[in-house]
């Protein structure tokens, strides 16, 4: 399928809305042009520095302005990060993303802590993922240069609604940080939250926006909230898993070269959902207990639903270590 980087609202949303079974076969139609349509990354997601966040994300229990259980950590040593990334890929993970609750990076001791996780995991033969907020081109090529693979910056919602979901930041900081990281010539990672209070108007909107990048983001999270008590949307209703679907299955279509991860929300999800998933298009997963401060399915769970699936483990630096998405 020829990508394209120029799709209107109009576009997706005739994608999103069409008959549900319409809509699946087709983004399993798009998703089985690529041979590798049975393989499924496993990555593992971990909090190297936990609560405090000067942010006021309304959906997220590590803002230090909400009254949730989290309790600040400090970072985590280096040998703590290797060890779980041990765990982790002993579970089968191929890609290890680690998450700091920071605004955005600072170039301090903390920071310097990350490069030396980022430079030992990626020692591992593990992809190594960051989302550690908003951070300037030098710091992404720092990234870089100590082995960092990838990014992780999502949009969460629409350019439309995002003031209300969040005041501390723009939508124009999110986009910049994603072209710092692009400069530094790493893979992006971006997508969102459903279930926030958003329209469909909305997801249509943000999938716009990443299916028009100049370069697809090689990695798009389609998370569905969990909410947590504490937060503003604590009392948000559980996303219904044909929504979810319809997610994937869109993106899929609109970015077909993307690896689409299934992300927040999959430990409310029976089997029988997560496949529904799987044949949309869905072809990465988070695995472990956490997913950085909220339950999730663990390896064992996995493993066997892979195994009753069909699925596979995909491993990491598939298509080389300076893997990208095709433009054309």
């Amino acid at each position: 399928m020829i990508t394209k980087h120029n799709w209107t609202n109009e576009e997706i949303s005739e994608i999103y809305n069409r008959p549900f079974l319409d809509l699946v076969y087709q983004a399993a139609s798009v998703h089985r042009e690529n041979k590798d349509y049975a393989e499924v990354q496993i990555s593992s997601l971990i909090s190297i520095k936990t609560g405090g966040c000067p942010e006021d994300c309304s959906y997220c229990p590590q803002a230090a302005r909400y009254h949730t259980d989290i309790e600040v950590q400090s970072m985590m040593k280096v040998e703590e990060v290797v060890a779980t990334a041990q765990k982790a890929k002993d579970g089968g993970a191929s890609r290890l993303c680690m998450g700091a609750a920071w605004r955005e990076v600072r170039d301090n001791r903390d920071f310097d802590k990350v490069i030396d996780m980022v430079k030992a995991v990626n020692l591992m033969d593990m992809e190594v993922c960051c989302t550690l907020g908003m951070l300037n081109a030098h710091q992404a090529q720092r990234l870089a240069d100590a082995g960092l693979y990838a990014y992780n910056h999502n949009l969460d919602t629409s350019e439309e609604d995002y003031s209300r979901i969040i005041s501390t930041r723009t939508y124009d900081d999110r986009l910049n940080t994603i072209d710092n990281v692009r400069k530094a010539n790493l893979t992006v990672c971006s997508g969102g939250i459903i279930g926030l209070g958003e329209t469909v108007a909305d997801r249509v909107s943000m999938l716009r926006v990443l299916a028009n990048m100049a370069q697809h983001p090689e990695s798009v999270p389609v998370n569905a909230l969990v909410p947590v008590k504490g937060t503003p949307l604590e009392s948000q209703p559980r996303v219904p898993i044909w929504d979810m679907v319809r997610m994937i299955a869109t993106a899929r279509i609109v970015m077909p070269k993307t690896a689409v991860r299934l992300s927040a929300g999959r430990n409310e999800m029976s089997v029988i959902e997560q496949a529904l998933c799987f044949m949309a298009g869905a072809n990465s997963i988070f695995a472990g207990d956490k997913l950085l401060t909220t339950p999730n399915p663990d390896f064992a769970d996995d493993m066997a639903m892979f195994e009753l699936l069909g699925l596979s483990t995909r491993k990491a630096f598939k298509n080389g270590r300076g893997e990208m998405v095709e433009t054309n």
